[in-house]
């Protein structure tokens, strides 16, 4: 049987556990030779039985499946659960609700909740890894305001958290966006210079042509940079000046945050950038099929617990 290219496909093909375990380890094994994660053994024996592999060496967890090693790890839920919800939120554009996670796939939204947050992590892109633009490259920067509205809060929620001093009591994102290229975001404590300053010079090679609007937070920017402001109180293009590209990132994270996932905890909005991220980055290259096959060969080496979820240890790398 073919590898699904649809929806359809992809439910009756990995409705076989066999086909599942094949998709996986082509993906994180591509020349074929199975390794032991525990100790990088190339001697391994599979089960067909048990679907599990046991290693030569004998050492502590000799006997290992396709989901060690994962963000699977640990996990009850079968393979066909966790890939019909990996393939739904790649190719969801407004993103997808646990609770639509758990109807579709007949798991508690708990679960749903927990696979979803361990999905993102393997749709995670480094921020740092590398930097946007270059000489001739053109980088639209702006920033937004992710949170509720200061006048549906409690008195005594906005006193709480600060409400109309400089965030107006919201999470702060900044996008920036390569023309022709991808758009990356970053949640800053504040829109002051240094802050923006800081997040330009991480982000952007020097040399690089940058479009922004006319906030305070963009004056004085380095010399390495070519700097061209637009006053949105005047108009919204001047030539090639313009900000509509990172608005455009902009309103299809709001309608996701806002229509699907409804309200999104500073804490974990991270996440959530980077799910819309990975979606608008590999939206013209790749289609369904191949946002879900990026995905998956992105899940190995990443281990999100419960614990690390709720904040209640820190958290940890995966070797």
């Amino acid at each position: 049987m073919t590898e699904p290219k649809s929806l359809q496909e992809a439910i009756l093909f990995f409705s076989n556990p066999d086909n599942c375990i094949d998709y996986l380890a082509l993906r994180r094994w591509p020349d074929g030779k199975v390794v032991c994660p525990t100790c990088g053994c190339e001697t391994v024996k599979f089960s067909e039985k048990r679907r599990t592999w046991t290693c030569a060496k004998h050492h502590a967890k000799r006997e290992f499946s396709i989901k060690v090693g994962t963000i699977m790890e640990d996990s009850a839920i079968g393979l066909d659960k966790w890939l019909m919800a990996m393939w739904l939120v790649t190719n969801c554009k407004n993103g997808v609700s646990s609770y639509e996670i758990a109807r579709d796939i007949k798991v508690t939204q708990k679960s749903a909740w927990f696979m979803l947050h361990r999905i993102r992590l393997a749709m995670q892109d480094d921020f740092f890894g590398s930097k946007l633009g270059g000489s001739g490259s053109e980088v639209e920067v702006d920033e937004t305001f992710i949170g509720g509205k200061a006048r549906n809060m409690h008195k005594s929620k906005r006193i709480r958290k600060n409400v109309r001093e400089d965030n107006w009591g919201k999470t702060i994102v900044m996008g920036l966006l390569e023309r022709g290229g991808q758009v990356k975001t970053k949640v800053v404590l504040n829109r002051k210079k240094p802050a923006i300053h800081s997040t330009i010079a991480e982000t952007i090679e020097s040399g690089t042509q940058l479009y922004t609007d006319d906030h305070t937070g963009y004056t004085d920017m380095p010399s390495e940079y070519i700097h061209s402001v637009v006053n949105h109180a005047e108009q919204y293009v001047n030539g090639r000046v313009h900000t509509n590209g990172i608005e455009n990132f902009w309103s299809y994270l709001k309608r996701g945050l806002n229509g699907t996932y409804v309200s999104v905890e500073p804490f974990h909005l991270f996440r959530y950038l980077d799910e819309q991220m990975f979606r608008y980055n590999n939206r013209k290259e790749l289609d369904d099929a191949g946002r879900f096959d990026l995905a998956v060969s992105q899940i190995v080496g990443k281990r999100l617990t419960f614990a690390e979820l709720t904040g209640k240890v820190g958290p940890r790398t995966v070797n």
